[in-house]
């Protein structure tokens, strides 16, 4: 599920995107006579990395998950990082400035659903959220496509470096659906390390994370699932 997920009870807080969803037990409201468990779908994506990914040979890294926000689930010595109050890697709320709406988070700014949107628009494509037409369109090099794309490229390489800076962590797995696209994650990375290499103090004194493309993509949250669940019945590691 989008939004905070409270454990152990699996209360559902806020909801994300699905607001509704907000105070929910769904295992109760489904009252299946199966195990149900019930998981952040950032957090669950990180899960899939650590079971059978891109990060099951890392002891620190991160998944970010870019869809209709921007979903992250942190991994520290070969575990996933709740928090204090279940809300670690929520990265839809870091803000670019002091405002009272979300209209400089990264939430909005790093959605991938938006991104392809204005793309879209751009191009004046008959389905403005058509993700596989506008790749094309990016793969192919089109300039009106790219501009938008980059400057995408460019918010995702500032949440990276931010991130780095307070984890100190080897690798990052970008998630979600637009991750199947290989151009992602590499104009991603392409983007951090222009700006890393380009800011003498900050190349002289950290050392970049790993920028790496998910294994599993828009199926990451599905497999998370299936490991969170197994971790409840059978606590397996």
């Amino acid at each position: 599920m989008p939004g905070k997920v409270a454990h152990p009870t699996d209360t559902i807080k806020g909801g994300g995107s699905l607001t509704f969803m907000d105070g929910v037990n769904l295992r109760d409201e489904l009252q299946l006579d199966l195990p149900v468990a019930v998981e952040n779908d950032g957090k669950a994506a990180a899960l899939a990395e650590l079971w059978l990914g891109e990060l099951n040979d890392v002891a620190d890294g991160m998944a970010i998950v870019l869809g209709t926000g921007v979903g992250g689930g942190l991994v520290l010595n070969g575990e996933l990082v709740y928090g204090t109050h279940y809300q670690a890697g929520e990265l839809s709320f870091i803000f670019g400035q002091i405002e009272t709406g979300m209209e400089t988070s990264i939430g909005l700014h790093g959605s991938a659903v938006e991104m392809i949107k204005r793309i879209g628009t751009q191009l004046q494509l008959p389905e403005i959220d058509d993700g596989l037409t506008v790749f094309e369109h990016i793969n192919a090099g089109e300039p009106a496509a790219n501009e938008i794309f980059d400057a995408y490229a460019n918010q995702i390489a500032l949440l990276i470096q931010n991130i780095q800076a307070i984890t100190d962590i080897q690798r990052i797995v970008i998630g979600g659906g637009i991750s199947a696209q290989p151009i992602v994650a590499e104009r991603i990375r392409e983007k951090y390390l222009a700006f890393f290499n380009g800011n003498e103090l900050v190349k002289a004194t950290l050392t970049p994370a790993e920028i790496v493309a998910g294994k599993f993509a828009n199926d990451a949250n599905l497999f998370g699932a299936v490991y969170h669940l197994l971790m409840q019945l059978n606590q397996e590691v």
